[in-house]
């Protein structure tokens, strides 16, 4: 039985997403010195990269919590199968993505919780992939810019599997 790693090649190493996180962690601690902040996790591909970027936020009280929005096959529709549970009111919301492309579920999760008069809301993304971008968004902290390719790893899947990989593939061409 072949491994989905046969079909895929190296893209980003651990020590390129170790450096990553942390930068932006030490970007968030400077912006938010003296502030709580709630960093908000889209389930399931961000589990990864919101773990690390937490343990590497040391001087800022962080709170966190889980959404699991799920994008209809239309592309248009988006389901919320698991809300947050956290009073968002007058506090700092980051979403912490682990990539963004067409930023459509991306959109409707940041207009959800504006409507909770949070004190702000920011992006926060590993990847980003601006190639794909089909709604003018611009994340607010980016780890690494990639060109127009699927990856799999660090929390990414293909049909599910590939997401306990410590580093980031793409499918070979």
């Amino acid at each position: 039985m072949a491994s989905l790693k046969d079909n895929l090649t190296h893209l980003i190493t651990e020590d390129e997403i170790k450096e990553a996180t942390f930068r932006i962690a030490k970007e968030i601690e400077i912006d938010y010195h003296g502030k709580e902040i709630v960093l908000v996790c889209p389930l399931k591909g961000s589990f990864m990269f919101i773990s690390d970027l937490a343990r590497n936020i040391q001087s800022v009280p962080v709170v966190l919590d889980f959404v699991y929005l799920k994008s209809m096959k239309s592309g248009e529709a988006v389901e919320i199968r698991k809300d947050i549970e956290t009073n968002i009111t007058e506090k700092h919301v980051i979403i912490v993505e682990e990539i963004i492309d067409a930023g459509r579920t991306l959109t409707f999760l940041r207009e959800r919780l504006l409507v909770s008069r949070p004190a702000s809301v920011r992006i926060a993304t590993l990847l980003d992939k601006p190639a794909r971008r089909e709604i003018p968004l611009k994340p607010d902290y980016c780890g690494i810019t990639i060109d127009d390719r699927y990856v799999v790893g660090y929390g990414m899947d293909s049909e599910e599997k590939g997401r306990n990989y410590s580093e980031i593939y793409s499918f070979k061409m």
